[in-house]
C-alpha cells in the first residue's frame, strides 16, 4: 500500500494539474468537445483529466497538454537537460552545489480544496486496503446493510449506491470530483476500515499542504518517503 504521504501529495499534484488544464482550455476559448476530438479522446476521459483523476494514462494527459501548447513542460522533465553529469567528468568532480528548482504545493481552504483532498486521500487509502483484504470489504458491506436496516433516511439512496459499489467494486464512482462522488464520500462506510494511524497520517499531510509543501532536492525525499 502506498504511504499516506504519497497518496496525499500525488493526488494534490494531479488535482492542480487538472485545474490548470481546465483553466488553459477555457482561457483559449476551447470547448471540451474540441479538445477531446483533437486529442482523440472521449469527452469522459477529458473530464477525468480535468478533474485530476489518476485513471487516465500518462499518454492521455500528454495529448491534452500538447493540444493546449504546454507539452514542453513535460518535455523538460523527460529531456537530458537535468541529467546528472557523466562519471569522471569535470561536472561530476565539481564541488559547486547543483542548482535546484523548488515548487510549493498547497491547497486552498477558501475553495474547499483541503476538504476535497482529504476526502479523496482517505478513500484512496481505504480502497487500496479493501482490494487487498476481503475481510475489510465484508466489514464495509456489513456496515452498509446495518445502516439500510435502520429505516429510511435522507442518506438511504446513497447507502443503496454504496451497496452496489461494494458488490461490483466500482471504485471510480467514489474517487472522482463529481457532486455525486462527493455526496457518496460523505455517507461512506469505507473510511471506517482505516486504521487510526493511517487516518491520522493522512489528516496530518493535508494540514501540511494547507501551509504549503516545498518540493526540491532536499525536501522532496522528506515529503514522499
Amino acid at each position: 500500500m502506498l504511504k499516506a504521504s504519497s497518496i496525499v501529495l500525488e493526488r494534490q499534484l494531479l488535482l492542480q494539474l487538472g485545474d490548470r488544464l481546465k483553466a488553459l482550455r477555457k482561457g483559449q476559448g476551447l470547448s471540451m468537445v474540441e479538445v477531446a476530438k483533437n486529442a482523440q479522446l472521449s469527452r469522459t476521459t477529458l473530464a477525468a483529466i480535468e478533474a485530476g483523476d489518476p485513471g487516465p494514462s500518462m499518454g492521455s494527459y500528454l495529448r491534452v497538454m500538447s493540444i493546449l501548447g504546454i507539452a514542453g513542460d513535460l518535455a523538460l522533465l523527460a529531456g537530458d537537460a537535468i541529467q546528472a553529469a557523466p562519471a569522471g567528468s569535470a561536472g561530476a568532480r565539481s564541488q559547486r552545489r547543483r542548482p535546484t528548482v523548488s515548487v510549493t504545493v498547497s491547497t486552498d481552504d477558501a475553495q474547499h480544496q483541503a476538504q476535497d483532498l482529504q476526502s479523496l486521500a482517505l478513500h484512496e487509502a481505504a480502497v487500496q486496503m479493501v482490494r487487498s483484504d476481503p475481510q475489510l470489504l465484508a466489514q464495509a458491506q456489513d456496515t452498509v446493510q446495518r445502516w439500510l436496516s435502520s429505516g429510511p433516511t435522507r442518506s438511504t439512496s446513497l447507502w443503496q449506491d454504496w451497496d452496489m459499489i461494494l458488490k461490483t467494486k466500482s471504485w471510480k464512482k467514489v474517487l472522482g470530483r463529481s457532486q455525486r462522488a462527493a455526496e457518496l464520500r460523505q455517507a461512506s462506510p469505507l473510511t471506517l476500515v482505516l486504521p487510526a494511524e493511517v487516518r491520522a497520517e493522512i489528516l496530518g499531510k493535508v494540514r501540511a499542504l494547507r501551509k504549503g509543501v516545498l518540493l526540491g532536492a532536499d525536501s522532496i525525499n522528506e515529503t514522499t518517503t
